[in-house]
């Protein structure tokens, strides 16, 4: 490291977290990466949530910065279609996703362990089995169980000295709750709790084999169901959406009830039911967001879920995790370059350095992001309802309202991405 580079942790290697390492280091600079999983696959296996994805153009920057152009496109697929069902199953519409979004990029369909695959490429050091347990007022001195010294792994926790601290291990995780609960003196708590909503209804999420269309995704808003059929290289993602009410039933009898509910059965939709009737782990997913009113804690900031953690609807969680990922990383980079002092001498000019590098990343991104989760959020509302009147006013909705005019907000995020440092 030269003396003018800022030490900087991240906490957390899901997207967001590789994603702002990997481009770190790419423009030179030398963050720690730590995860709490004891290894790569625990990693990808502890966090199913959201292991198939659906990637909007907005990430294609940050995969061109990092040269993995050609391997995102072999790992993923292109998603050219969307198709709207009827609460009966029947095909309400068909629209051409791929053509709207063609002028912004490519609308990719990826798993999560494919796109950790692309984003780590050969070389991606990770501290695996470290888990923070401490860290100081102003997020520079952080307590590290499991932490390796070098000779050894320490069986105790440890204090670790950094300049910035980037927290991206989710929005449930203990690190969160460390800077979301640790208010500045000069700040109320209110500044800095957590803005949820719970839309009292979850899903089991597994694997379905591939078929001929993995061009499109499927997608059936019921009266008392959900299920969403999301194409990936090899494998169809599936989505069975209940209830919390109805999640006793478990994954084989819920899918017996949707498909008895059905009067039209696609094969595809046939095949995805009895993935989930007959998949022995199925993990149930539960569908809750969660997003702090400040992103800055000292020298400490969130990143990612952790940030704002999304619900599924809009499918752009990942996207705007990988999106902010590249904006930190403008920022700490120019921060870097711009700095002609020693950051860890402690002086006052290079702490307000850093606090106003941060701030400025927060104002350039959160607006997006809360954007983004408020469409997010008004989805859910429309998708998750148990009543069959609803559900047909919606059916017939869906035959007037353009995929243009659905996609509004997401269209205006691609039209207009974030400036460049």
């Amino acid at each position: 490291m030269s003396p003018e580079e800022p030490r900087i942790l991240i906490v957390g290697a899901g997207i967001a977290g590789i994603t702002l390492a990997q481009l770190l280091r790419a423009r030179g600079m030398n963050p720690v990466l730590i995860d709490r999983s004891a290894d790569a696959g625990r990693m990808i296996g502890d966090n199913r949530a959201g292991y198939m994805l659906a990637l909007m153009p907005m990430v294609e920057p940050i995969i061109d910065e990092l040269d993995r152009r050609e391997a995102y496109l072999d790992a993923s697929v292109g998603i050219s279609r969307y198709i709207a069902h009827a609460h009966t199953g029947r095909v309400l519409r068909q629209d051409h996703l791929g053509d709207l979004l063609a002028e912004y990029g490519d609308y990719r369909g990826i798993s999560r362990a494919g796109l950790l695959g692309v984003l780590t490429a050969d070389d991606c050091p990770i501290a695996f089995g470290a888990t923070v347990t401490g860290l100081s007022a102003d997020g520079t001195t952080v307590t590290v169980a499991g932490a390796d010294r070098g000779d050894r792994r320490q069986s105790q926790s440890s204090d670790f000295d950094f300049d910035i601290v980037v927290i991206a291990d989710g929005m449930n995780s203990h690190t969160r709750r460390l800077v979301i609960g640790q208010p500045d003196a000069a700040d109320s708590v209110e500044s800095s709790v957590a803005d949820s909503v719970d839309t009292a209804w979850g899903g089991w999420v597994c694997w379905a084999e591939a078929d001929a269309d993995d061009d499109a995704v499927n997608e059936i808003w019921g009266d008392g169901f959900f299920l969403g059929i999301y194409p990936v290289k090899g494998a169809v993602g599936v989505f069975l959406g209940c209830p919390d009410a109805r999640q006793s039933l478990g994954p084989r009898r819920f899918a017996a009830e949707v498909r008895s509910r059905l009067t039209v059965l696609t094969p595809r939709i046939e095949a995805c039911l009895t993935a989930v009737a007959e998949t022995d782990d199925a993990f149930f997913w539960p569908l809750r967001d969660s997003r702090v009113q400040r992103w800055r804690r000292g020298r400490t900031v969130l990143l990612g879920d952790a940030a704002a953690g999304f619900l599924p609807t809009a499918g752009i969680g990942a996207g705007m995790a990988m999106e902010s990922a590249g904006v930190l990383a403008e920022e700490l980079s120019a921060l870097a370059a711009d700095s002609g002092t020693d950051s860890r001498s402690g002086g006052l000019a290079a702490v307000d350095e850093i606090e106003t590098a941060l701030d400025r990343f927060e104002a350039r991104q959160r607006p997006r992001v809360e954007a983004a989760h408020d469409n997010s959020r008004a989805l859910a509302r429309l998708m998750f309802d148990r009543s069959r009147l609803f559900a047909f006013v919606r059916d017939q909705a869906f035959r007037i309202i353009s995929i243009r005019s659905a996609l509004k907000p997401i269209l205006r995020l691609l039209e207009s991405p974030p400036e460049r440092v």
